[in-house]
């Protein structure tokens, strides 16, 4: 939980009744609203969370929740055509080709080349022919023109976000577009879409260090569990990712009752849930048909792995531990400040500054995501000359140390002070706010998760973080993850 925990209310947090202040509905489809009135300046934040990401998908499908959601942003039946009547024969047609075309190649060393290049041909010349059709990037257009900023989307292992920030009397226009897409998508320039989505994995997984060792930490760590998984796809699912597929998962996971939709800022809540209302309301629901996720077995060893890459060396140590709302999730987010959070955390002032090992070293709570079991890791960059061996020995020591004695009572309020401290600072925004109330509704099914975070924070015990360090830091629950560089 970490990763979000950085992220949430306004400031004078005890004065804020957060049971108050949040005025929560569920509309008659399913679909969660929370809406905060806040008047501090005449903007809108608003969050829609659908609870589905990588983990969600088939086996052989990996990448597709992340593909769709770049093709949410190629408009609807009325949102980027000049004339869709026209247009929706054309897009009909060029499926049938793309599916075709998919299906030889899939046929690999058996594929007839000239059926291929048919094929390729005849699609390349449908999509020269939807051009004049179609009018690119209309959503991002009508939101810009009409004062938004912020405006982005994002998909993880757990959920699917659409976020934007407006002027408050644009929210009907906000309304009317985003209903739309979640009832009239047309997912325009499929295939070249999914080619830029391979280029993006190209950049951030296969040319970029960081993300080959995490993408490898990963599917080290998880052996069965779905969090393996990269969310952008692994290459060769990427290849095929089919447009029926993805669009059978837009049905079941883009449904208003597995949607939660955040509004905070200065508006009147009673309208704001007439508008939503009118245009979300008419919206049905979907039976939600959800893939089956495979546990992963508990882990009886150590497990290493080494990427070789031409790169500086960096390196993972991850352990498998529970998720939110366990107790001992709210326990390592208390272990993530006193390891790593500031300069006189112990990380950081050991490792870094004193014995100078490192170049940079950061415990995380909460990878890779929060729906399911997780791990506590820590990432860690050794300073040359030194290797990896000696900065996991040095991290092991810290550890041992975590695990033999009780953390002092000073320093465990010195965490607990700068985790409320961050925790105050970050929920200053509305963006802040409505992200972390999505975030929670649509994670754990409650909001409320928030009004008890700080108490919770603050019943942790130096015996807690001790049972916590011996039940999950140990060595057979462990994954290390190298990267060395390749020798020339």
């Amino acid at each position: 939980m970490g990763l979000f925990i950085s992220l949430l209310l306004p400031s004078p947090l005890s004065s804020y009744n957060l049971e108050k202040q949040v005025h929560a509905f569920t509309l008659a489809n399913g679909l969660r609203l929370l809406i905060v009135e806040r008047h501090l300046s005449p903007t809108v934040s608003i969050y829609i969370r659908c609870r589905a990401g990588a983990a969600d998908e088939a086996d052989g499908k990996t990448g597709t929740a992340h593909l769709l959601e770049h093709m949410m942003f190629k408009g609807t039946k009325t949102i980027g055509t000049k004339d869709y009547l026209r247009e929706e024969k054309i897009l009909r047609k060029i499926e049938e080709a793309g599916t075709a075309l998919d299906r030889e190649r899939m046929k690999g060393k058996a594929a007839d080349q000239a059926i291929i290049a048919r094929l390729a041909l005849q699609l390349a010349k449908l999509l020269k022919s939807h051009q004049p059709l179609m009018v690119s990037n209309e959503i991002g257009r009508l939101y810009t023109e009409n004062g938004a900023v912020n405006l982005n989307a994002s998909t993880g292992h757990d959920l699917t976000t659409y976020k934007v920030s407006i002027p408050a009397n644009r929210i009907e226009l906000w309304a009317r577009i985003e209903s739309d897409r979640m009832i009239n998508p047309v997912f325009r320039e499929f295939y070249t879409e999914r080619d830029v989505v391979r280029e993006e994995r190209r950049q951030r997984s296969e040319s970029d260090p960081e993300g080959k060792l995490f993408e490898s930490y990963l599917s080290a760590a998880f052996i069965a569990h779905p969090y393996r998984r990269p969310v952008l796809g692994w290459p060769s699912d990427m290849r095929f990712l089919d447009m029926a597929y993805m669009e059978k998962f837009f049905r079941e996971t883009h449904a208003p009752n597995n949607t939660v939709i955040a509004i905070v800022g200065n508006i009147q809540p009673p309208a704001v849930l007439k508008i939503v209302e009118k245009y979300f309301g008419r919206i049905p629901p979907r039976k939600l048909f959800s893939v089956p996720v495979t546990e992963e077995p508990p882990q009886s060893g150590e497990r290493r792995i080494e990427v070789v890459f031409d790169a500086e060396p960096q390196m993972i140590l991850g352990y498998h531990k529970p998720p939110p709302p366990a107790y001992a999730d709210h326990v390592f987010d208390v272990l993530e400040s006193i390891l790593s959070s500031g300069r006189t955390a112990r990380l950081f002032k050991t490792i870094v500054e004193e014995k100078r090992l490192a170049e940079s070293i950061q415990a995380v709570n909460g990878l890779p995501g929060a729906r399911y079991q997780n791990q506590f890791a820590i990432l860690a960059k050794p300073r040359h000359p030194h290797i990896c061996s000696e900065l996991e020995q040095a991290i092991d020591l810290e550890l041992e140390r975590i695990k033999r004695e009780p953390v002092p009572l000073s320093e465990l309020t010195k965490a607990k002070n700068q985790i409320r401290a961050d925790f105050i600072r970050r929920l200053d925004s509305n963006t802040g706010l409505a992200e972390m109330l999505s975030y929670f509704e649509a994670l754990l099914g409650d909001f409320h998760y928030l009004k008890d975070y700080l108490d919770t924070i603050d019943r942790v015990t130096p015996d807690d973080i001790l049972n916590a360090a011996r039940t999950y830091l140990t060595r057979e629950n462990r994954t290390v993850a190298t990267l060395v560089r390749r020798k020339h």
